[in-house]
């Protein structure tokens, strides 16, 4: 019991330290999604249909391959009408899944209900290395 009181500061110091450095593997899993390798077998096996939710001038500077582009301030008018098939899964992006997240109650609400969004957002497509389009 000594120990602990003489301690207190550095037992708080590696408490506080051991806290950040778990921070970051807890706020993913609190985002959900999916993984980009999970997404590739999705558009490769199920036909997934990948919709990035930025503005037009993000989306041309780089995007997921084969993606459609639909802001996320005109998904609910233009989400049935660029993805019409709501059996398919649908996976939202953005560049970083802040935006994708807010799109997918969205997509939920039109009846997408295989909607998924992928976590970490474009930047964790470019950490796996897969490929990139620019308009």
């Amino acid at each position: 019991m000594d120990f602990i009181t003489n301690n207190l500061l550095l037992i708080a110091v590696a408490v506080a330290s051991g806290g950040m450095l778990l921070w970051p593997v807890v706020r993913g899993a609190a985002a959900g999604g999916v993984s980009a390798p999970q997404a590739v077998l999705l558009i490769n096996r199920e036909k997934a249909v990948v919709v990035d939710v930025s503005e037009p001038g993000e989306y041309a500077a780089a995007h997921v391959a084969g993606a459609r582009n639909v802001p996320l301030g005109q998904l609910e008018q233009r989400l049935p009408e660029v993805v019409k098939n709501k059996a398919l899964p649908l996976i939202l992006v953005c560049a970083t899944g802040g935006r994708a997240n807010r799109a997918l109650a969205v997509a939920k609400k039109l009846g997408y209900e295989r909607a998924q969004v992928l976590a970490g957002g474009l930047k964790s497509w470019k950490d796996a290395n897969l490929p990139l389009e620019k308009a």
